[in-house]
């Protein structure tokens, strides 16, 4: 199951099914879970933990050392979970001492060539980055987010579930959960209804979040009253409630 010109590290932990291709370097400090596939050319570097069921392809770097000048080779960490997707080229950092000291990626993600997940990020489930999108330090990224092509992330922002981001869109503020953010910088386009339908929500809940959009941002009301207002609305729809936590927990100030 392990190609011969593998360079396997004796301090790593790899399940006996796993399959590791010719070439791929896995350092000390690693854990591997069951049934998870490594191609060939791979480098895996600890302290990383990889869960059960994760597929890694050709020239992809997990768990190195965070590109950040304040690093100081402190024994931070990566951890993955299962069944997530690392086309080629991957990059993903582990943490810095600067944070929580780990870069977390939960479960189901796809994440396509060249994609790249920088030092402290926060990923959830189901979450789609396509080719070449880019998340800088300290971003969390919410379930079933999909980013196109070439978008990119500030650092220190978030991305609420069910967001679309566009092809080559700059984030530099927070995204609330459902919205479509597009431009450079982005900026909020409508709410990401076919994500919604695909995701089951049903004919009312998407209109309720359609107006909830409406009273954040086509009302013309500051965020302060708009916010009262989703917080009424919130009380009855269960859907808006992510909706107001997210806006009360942004530092950055969200996407307006």
């Amino acid at each position: 199951m392990i190609d011969p010109r593998a360079v396997i590290s004796p301090q790593a932990q790899i399940a006996e099914d796993v399959q590791i291709g010719p070439f791929s370097v896995i350092g000390a400090d690693v854990v591997i879970g069951a049934g998870t596939w490594i191609g060939p050319h791979v480098v895996i570097n600890g302290p990383t933990r990889i869960g059960a069921g994760n597929k890694v392809f050709q020239f992809a770097s997990l768990g190195d050392a965070p590109q950040d000048k304040k690093y100081q080779g402190e024994p931070t960490r990566l951890e993955i979970g299962d069944r997530n997707v690392f086309r080629e080229s991957v990059t993903v950092n582990r943490g810095t001492t600067h944070d929580k000291g780990v870069t977390r990626i939960g479960n189901d993600n796809l994440l396509m060539a060249y994609s790249h997940v920088a030092h402290d990020c926060q990923l959830g489930d189901q979450i789609v980055m396509a080719n070449c999108a880019t998340l800088g330090g300290h971003v969390e990224v919410g379930d079933w987010v999909t980013m196109g092509g070439l978008s990119a992330v500030h650092q220190f922002t978030k991305i609420g579930a069910y967001c679309f981001v566009a092809h080559n869109a700059a984030v530099t503020r927070d995204v609330p959960p459902y919205v479509m953010a597009v431009g450079r910088p982005a900026v909020p386009h409508s709410v990401n209804a076919v994500g919604l339908k695909r995701r089951g929500f049903t004919p009312e809940q998407v209109l309720n979040i359609r107006r909830a959009y409406r009273v954040l941002y086509r009302s013309g009301m500051k965020l302060t009253t708009a916010l009262e207002e989703l917080e009424k609305a919130a009380a009855t729809q269960a859907e808006i409630r992510p909706f107001v936590e997210f806006i009360k927990r942004s530092e950055r100030s969200i996407v307006r």
